[in-house]
């Protein structure tokens, strides 16, 4: 996938554990006697009734997000240019980042009380609305405004493909459909950023935001009404609670809330880039310290009990989450700076890199969501193990492609490649298997919360990264430093998820 705020994948269980099969979407009855015999699971298909509908939906929404994300990035200086923005330039990547959190939490907790279809149903209309402000916006508040607003829907959709999977498809089908939703950001992420530069040119970039709104329509159109008929299957069938085990909690202070903790979130994240992008440390350490500490303070509530101390289960596997991001988008984020800076390539050439990266994850992620039945009811730390070790071996590949004068440039490309697999098998596997142990009337939650841990990594570790090499200028220092650390960093995090895979599972279960 490539480098963004939001990105994807996971499986569910029933409120009873994880072995209890959810509900599905149109699930069909058992034939008469003397009828045809049901569909083996191996002849099921996720692009056949009576899924068809929604995994086009869902694979169209989750596509969407990601053209956007690649192609306005793609046309975000000149619209700054044209809006007169470019001294802020950085909030229009940050307002939809920020955004993103608030939109992910929000609608995981609403989707674990109301059922999945409602605040889908509000992000796509959300993150329309965000579409139709930022292509119409006469000047840069405006915009970031729009940005905004796209940035809630997009943590919206993000957040429930992953807990539609877990509720709406049989255990067999979620891998695969995880791996669909990888390719689904890729190959949009892929032909966004030329999509959108033609259109800026021959059009208006204005026009980029106009062709996402029907597709928006249609996106909606499909996904929505399966949705809503697993959700009223859910409430009437004979075996289904009076009410969603969240709506049992009892009531909490407004500002206590979760929506409110995303705000603070958000808030306290804004306040750390901020002051990473500050070149004097007597400003660069109090904001990063206090923007730190807000923002761990309000995670805490945002995410599964445990999280932050990574407890064995569903809080490793948002960990986990963390982790791969973290090394795979803090590197990704500049290797074509590293290509273009220290070994004078094209940034055609480096941008061979980012592609080569996004194939193999796609084909790395495909790969597992075939193999996934030999490890479906127990731990996935295997493959997420291997995984990560594979994605550490790409970094270190790629960052002697880019700091070593005297390894061929194309080197980066190729670890780029091997590291792109090992993230495709890791992810893959990491968020299967964490989803498939969330309870279904928590699935929301868990959701959102891997979608927030993606959305903090790459935050996180550009911002880091990026305050290497400003720092690294200031002080009369090298790219080659600042990008040594970079790597260094993003290297250890790969590791710790070597470490941690064997956590995906509670102890004592297989």
């Amino acid at each position: 996938m490539p480098a963004s705020a939001s990105a994807p994948a996971p499986g569910a269980a029933s409120a009873s554990g994880p072995s209890a099969a959810p509900a599905t979407v149109d699930a069909p009855q058992p034939p008469a006697p003397g009828g045809p015999p049901p569909p083996s699971p191996a002849a099921e298909s996720a692009f056949r009734a009576p899924y068809a509908a929604l995994t086009w939906g869902i694979v169209l929404s989750v596509g969407l997000v990601a053209f956007e994300s690649m192609g306005v990035a793609t046309v975000l200086p000149e619209i700054a240019g044209r809006l007169g923005g470019l001294h802020a330039y950085g909030w229009g990547l940050s307002a939809l980042m920020l955004a993103n959190l608030i939109g992910t939490v929000a609608a995981g907790r609403d989707a674990d009380r109301h059922g999945p279809a409602r605040p889908l149903a509000v992000g796509l209309v959300v993150f329309a609305a965000g579409c139709a402000l930022a292509g119409a916006a006469p000047n840069w508040p405006a915009f970031l405004a729009g940005r905004f607003l796209q940035g809630l829907g997009v943590g919206a959709v993000m957040a429930l493909a992953y807990a539609v999977i877990g509720l709406a498809y049989p255990q067999h089908l979620r891998a695969r459909m995880f791996a669909l939703v990888a390719g689904g950001w890729t190959v949009p992420s892929l032909i966004g950023p030329t999509v959108a530069a033609v259109i800026a040119d021959h059009v208006s970039w204005r026009g980029v935001f106009v062709l996402l709104l029907p597709l928006i329509a249609i996106a909606a159109t499909l996904a929505l009404p399966p949705l809503r008929r697993l959700h009223h299957a859910e409430a009437s069938g004979p075996s289904a609670p009076a009410a969603p085990s969240g709506a049992a909690l009892p009531p909490v202070s407004w500002w206590a809330g979760p929506v409110a903790r995303s705000v603070l979130l958000a808030a306290g994240t804004g306040v750390l880039l901020a002051g990473l992008q500050v070149r004097r440390p007597a400003l660069l350490v109090p904001l990063v310290v206090v923007g730190g500490a807000v923002a761990v303070l309000a995670l805490r509530s945002v995410t599964p009990p445990g999280t932050l101390v990574a407890r064995r289960g569903v809080p490793t596997g948002v960990v986990l989450r963390f982790l791969l991001c973290g090394a795979y988008f803090g590197s990704e984020a500049f290797l074509p700076l590293g290509l273009v800076q220290l070994r004078d390539l094209s940034a055609s050439q480096a941008g061979l890199g980012l592609s080569a990266g996004a194939i193999t994850w796609v084909l790395g992620a495909a790969w597992q969501g075939r193999a996934d039945s030999r490890w479906s009811g127990r731990s996935r730390a295997v493959p997420i193990a291997a995984g990560c070790a594979v994605l550490l071996v790409g970094i270190a590949v790629m960052a002697l492609g880019v700091l070593v004068d005297a390894v061929p440039a194309l080197t980066a490309v190729a670890g780029w490649a091997i590291g792109g697999a090992g993230m495709g098998v890791a992810f893959n596997a990491a968020t299967t298997d964490a989803m498939e142990q969330a309870p279904a009337d928590r699935q929301g939650e868990a959701g959102g919360a891997m979608q927030l841990a993606q959305t903090l990594a790459v935050a996180v570790l550009s911002g880091l990264g990026g305050a290497a090499v400003s720092l690294a200028s200031a002080y009369g220092s090298t790219v080659t430093v600042a990008l040594s650390a970079t790597f260094a960093l993003t290297a250890a995090l790969a590791a710790a998820g070597v470490l941690a895979a064997h956590r995906i599972r509670p102890a004592g279960r297989p």
